[in-house]
């Protein structure tokens, strides 16, 4: 009656590790200035999130076909009721989801780090009411246009 249910929490617990997994390789990637990889790391958080919203819905499915309600306590309801291993797969699963929301915000602070860094460079670069760089992509400065570099 329960091994479906394990089966669920099982599966849920894999594909939580694997999002962690991701949110530790985006760290990394914010962390060694690797933004280039930051699009394709997205993506891949974006298919597993997907991929969670569905395995949570199946579980919920699984819950209320054993006749318990399709939330928290509804799972601990069966929890309590299934033996050691439906215990140890929920613990599993509610501690690696605790891990993935503190990792989830670690990331979400050093996003908006990079953010607001970048966004005060802009404002420095703008204070002076002119460019730093022209059009051409050259410096512009209020020196009298004499090039050091050219002798």
């Amino acid at each position: 009656m329960t091994s479906q249910f394990l089966q669920h929490l099982t599966q849920e617990h894999a594909a939580v590790e694997a999002f962690i997994a991701l949110l530790d390789q985006e760290a990394e990637a914010m962390q060694r200035g690797r933004f280039e990889a930051l699009p394709g790391l997205t993506e891949r958080k974006s298919h597993l999130a997907d991929r969670l919203a569905l395995l949570g819905r199946q579980r919920e499915n699984e819950q209320m076909r054993l006749g318990q309600r399709a939330d928290r306590q509804g799972a601990e309801t069966l929890v309590a009721g299934g033996g050691a291993p439906l215990k140890t797969a929920w613990d599993r699963l509610r501690a690696a989801a605790a891990q993935a929301h503190e990792r989830n915000h670690r990331n979400g602070v050093m996003i908006h780090t990079h953010l607001d860094f970048t966004r005060q460079s802009i404002n420095q670069l703008k204070a002076s009411g002119k460019p730093l760089y022209g059009p051409d992509g050259n410096h512009s400065s209020r020196a009298s246009g004499n090039s050091l570099a050219s002798g």
